[in-house]
């Protein structure tokens, strides 16, 4: 008995400090609405992203989630993306978000007349520090606002171990 009662208190002393650990970033997907799917240039949507130091050994494929109605006028959207690092400023890149091929057929997944699209914006991207990430989207079209995008999002997800920039899936 007295054997039972230390493998019971030991298996909950290893379940108690394993729970204790920080979970790992497999996968970070946060999408968000657009005020009545019309995005102005005012609402700059805002994602946090939380790096735990085990986190920093992989590195990751960044995307932009873009979900909008079939009466989108335009092809494309251009969006200033705004990335800060742990305890840095803010970094901007300009990037066209691709809707519609050449013949303006719309690339993402449809759903009635609701498209998805998930677009890569960076692939194998190294987030080096643990910390807070913060990415800011604006869109920075000639329209404003723009009309029938319904929400805006940002997916992070694990592309492989880090081993002196190469990555082994």
């Amino acid at each position: 008995m007295n054997r039972l009662c230390r493998i019971v208190v030991a298996a909950g002393m290893l379940l108690s400090a394993a729970a204790c650990q920080p979970p790992k970033m497999d996968t970070y997907e946060k999408n968000l609405d657009i005020p009545g799917h019309e995005w102005s240039y005012a609402y700059k949507p805002v994602f946090e992203v939380t790096v735990q130091p085990q986190d920093t050994a992989y590195v990751y494929n960044i995307y932009v989630n873009i979900r909008h109605k079939d009466s989108y006028p335009f092809s494309n959207i251009w969006l200033q993306v705004h990335t800060q690092f742990p305890g840095e400023k803010p970094v901007t890149q300009r990037v066209e978000l691709p809707l519609a091929d050449n013949s303006g057929k719309w690339l993402g997944s449809r759903l009635d007349d609701i498209y998805e699209h998930r677009i890569p914006i960076q692939q194998k991207a190294i987030l080096s520090k643990p910390g807070t990430y913060k990415f800011t989207f604006e869109q920075n079209m000639r329209q404003n606002p723009l009309p029938d995008i319904m929400n805006v999002g940002l997916r992070i997800e694990k592309a492989g171990l880090r081993n002196n920039e190469k990555v082994i899936p």
